[in-house]
């Protein structure tokens, strides 16, 4: 995937995607460059290896990747309607992760500092709030899918025949 740099005006290709392969960062931080930003800021997520106490041995992400990117450029409009002027790139990764890996790379330039950090907290949130990406994690005794990203919904349940029916 190749990268330039935005002219005023210009509509970036593909600021938000979803990807098997590991993330570039700088592919997200070459898709918000422009002349009028002063500021880029970056969040990356990482596949860490303890969580809660528990040795993670790795990670699997899925996602239904059409809602996905569909949400991702939901929280890229966002982002530009409470802070214009910004430009975001999100990336997210799905698959297997090891430990260290890049899960999410998010890039948001604007003029001034204080916009670009606010709105990539506001896009990590917002990632673990509506976008459908779902985390399995695999640790030295068992795995488990954790469930949406904010972790309070866990699919350890199984649905009888009945609920499965309604």
């Amino acid at each position: 995937m190749s990268c330039s740099k935005l002219e005023k005006g210009d509509v970036p290709m593909e600021q938000y995607w979803i990807s098997a392969e590991p993330i570039q960062i700088n592919e997200c931080i070459e898709k918000v460059i422009r002349p009028e930003a002063g500021a880029i800021s970056t969040f990356i997520g990482v596949a860490r290896e303890f969580t809660k106490g528990k040795r993670t041995l790795y990670l699997e992400y899925d996602a239904y990747v059409p809602m996905a990117i569909k949400q991702l450029r939901r929280i890229g409009d966002e982002i530009k309607a409470e802070w214009p002027d910004t430009e975001v790139s999100i990336a997210h990764r799905i698959g297997r992760l090891d430990i260290s890996e890049v899960a999410v790379a998010i890039a948001v330039s604007s003029p001034h500092r204080d916009a670009s950090f606010k709105a990539s907290r506001y896009a990590i949130e917002r990632i673990k709030e509506i976008v459908p990406i779902w985390k399995k994690e695999h640790w030295v005794d068992g795995t488990k899918w954790i469930g949406d990203q904010k972790e309070t919904v866990s699919y350890t349940h199984t649905p009888s025949p009945k609920e499965e029916m309604s």
